[in-house]
């Protein structure tokens, strides 16, 4: 039973899946209403972000998500019950390097706000053959300090250090043990930022309005993790007074964003170098086909 296929896109092959059950049920998407009806007598239930609690586990045999994250399901409530949960990780790893690399240059070459000075003709009306009303960035040479050193960390080092940077790994934030250089002191050496750790007590808000003073005036900070690692308030505080060179983001803390986001808000009020990208950097056929592939493997591993 999947029951959010759409999540995923209608350019996906499910054969994978499908060779590994006996029937494979799809639905689009699944209010929590719909459920308990949905899954029926499903033996094995396939979600990417419908909520499984307690209540839809009884007489399942497994349950596999479609993402790395299982925030979804009541793991406690799996656990009692014996019913293995599967994920899949690294997946989308080349996608979002590219897109983390995709908004490094961007802000680097000041893109927003060039892009928004030729839609106001300012081009048309300069005096010369081109714009240089803002300041751009060569990346070669400069320091890019990386949360989390991961499989995705590593693979935007990889892509950094063809440009010529420096790249250095903070300490894993929480873990006294890490001898690497702590987050609140890397800051102060990074002309660019970039985050890709996961959400938890000890990473939530690590870029914040009482270390945010710290950090390397004009750093251009990207974040393509989670929202809520980094307080976007503090985040658009500094952009918008000049501490931060600019900000991308690929993610808001609720997604999606149906109350609105100061960000969002922002970036329809001043012509400020700031990126938001709707958590899109993972959506690579490649990368959500892999999902597809990985999820196949996971039912087989426990046949097996």
């Amino acid at each position: 039973m999947l029951l959010d296929a759409d999540t995923l896109g209608t350019d996906i092959d499910l054969t994978p899946i499908r060779e590994q059950v006996g029937e494979l049920r799809v639905y689009g998407t699944t209010h929590p209403d719909e459920l308990l009806s949905n899954i029926a007598d499903a033996d094995i239930i396939i979600t990417n972000k419908v909520v499984i609690d307690e209540r839809a586990m009884n007489g399942r045999k497994a349950i596999f998500v479609l993402a790395t994250g299982t925030n979804n399901i009541d793991m406690t409530a799996a656990a009692r019950l014996n019913i293995p949960v599967k994920n899949v990780v690294n997946y989308g790893t080349d996608s979002v390097a590219q897109h983390t690399l995709m908004l490094m240059l961007s802000l680097a070459a000041r893109m927003p706000q060039y892009q928004q000075d030729v839609k106001n003709n300012a081009w048309v009306k300069s005096p010369f053959f081109c714009l240089m009303n803002h300041q751009t960035t060569q990346l070669s040479g400069k320091t890019l300090v990386i949360v989390g050193s991961g499989a995705l960390g590593s693979a935007v080092a990889n892509l950094a250090q063809a440009f010529a940077m420096k790249v250095i790994f903070t300490a894993r934030p929480g873990d006294a043990n890490d001898s690497r250089l702590a987050f609140d002191e890397a800051i102060r050496q990074a002309d660019v930022l970039s985050f890709h750790c996961p959400l938890t007590d000890d990473t939530h808000h690590l870029l914040n309005r009482d270390n945010i003073d710290n950090i390397k005036p004009g750093c251009l900070v990207i974040n393509c993790s989670r929202g809520g690692i980094i307080d976007e308030m503090a985040a658009l505080w500094a952009l918008q007074g000049g501490l931060l060179g600019g900000l991308a983001v690929d993610v808001l803390p609720v997604e999606p964003p149906v109350g609105g986001h100061p960000l969002l808000a922002a970036m329809k009020q001043g012509n400020m170098n700031l990126i938001v990208t709707p958590h899109n950097a993972w959506i690579t056929p490649q990368a959500r086909q892999t999902i597809i592939n990985m999820t196949a493997d996971n039912i087989a591993s426990l046949r097996d």
